[in-house]
């Protein structure tokens, strides 16, 4: 009788470690620096909710890649969509696990004291552009766009004196809240939260530029069932009012539905 119970107390306690394990799996995860706020925001929460541990670490696209060709281990990664989609032809992302998370859109805001703009539409935009006195424009692939959009609304000559395009590295929403120039473009996130000068809201949908990042499932996951878990977590409605507050959209909705807010002064 006594051996019976030592067994039962034996194997009680082997199902409580194992519990206790599926409980407090740790799920590593690999991601853009560009999502590093909304992911600090949601893991806490995640981990609350699940019992599960998380452990992110950021890095830029050349980081990332050159980590996972070292074989860092990682249970999910987090990337633009078209890096992912390297990664899954190369077979380090599992095929068919890759989840769109969010949108990134170009955002418009105002220097301290400039009259508010009505960006509802692509006429109400090229309106305020024409009449404004300085455009400040991001440096790299976002002055591109944003001239090739200027040359397709006929509006290009009449701004080419009032632009200033920064260099790479400077961010318009310094620049603006300096005074540096009257209306600024940046991703959304940039300017959604920061101090010094009022946002405006994002682009309209019809003259967007969107970049979109996703998830995928690493080839090699420890965690595969948390790690699940976790990305359904990530891509649920209620993550929606984090990933908005910070400056995204959800790429689960449609574009410009939560997130393109027409603020009001």
């Amino acid at each position: 009788m006594k051996r019976i119970i030592s067994v039962a107390v034996v194997v009680l306690s082997v199902i409580s470690a194992f519990a206790v394990s599926a409980l407090n799996t740790e799920i590593k995860v690999l991601a853009s620096s560009a999502v590093k706020d909304i992911l600090g925001d949601l893991m806490p929460q995640f981990e609350r909710a699940s019992g599960h541990r998380v452990k992110t670490s950021f890095g830029e696209t050349p980081d990332i890649n050159k980590r996972i060709m070292d074989g860092e281990a990682a249970d999910i990664i987090v990337m633009r969509g078209p890096d992912i989609d390297e990664l899954i032809r190369q077979g380090r992302i599992e095929r068919g696990s890759r989840i769109d998370f969010v949108r990134s859109t170009i955002g418009v805001a105002i220097s301290p004291g400039s009259p508010w703009l009505d960006i509802s539409s692509s006429d109400t935009l090229k309106k305020a552009l024409l009449s404004s006195r300085s455009i400040l424009l991001p440096g790299g692939p976002g002055s591109v766009y944003l001239k090739g959009l200027f040359r397709k609304m006929g509006i290009a000559e009449a701004l080419e004196p009032k632009i200033n395009v920064l260099a790479p590295g400077l961010r318009v929403s310094e620049a603006l809240a300096r005074g540096e120039g009257e209306i600024g473009f940046a991703q959304a996130n940039e300017l959604r939260d920061a101090k010094g000068f009022s946002y405006v809201g994002s682009l309209p949908p019809d003259i967007q530029s969107v970049i979109v990042f996703s998830m995928g499932l690493h080839t090699n996951a420890a965690s595969r069932e948390p790690a699940g878990e976790l990305m359904k977590f990530l891509t649920a409605r209620e993550a929606a009012p984090t990933i908005c507050h910070r400056g995204f959209e959800p790429a689960n909705q449609p574009l410009g539905a939560s997130m393109n807010m027409q603020l009001q002064p």
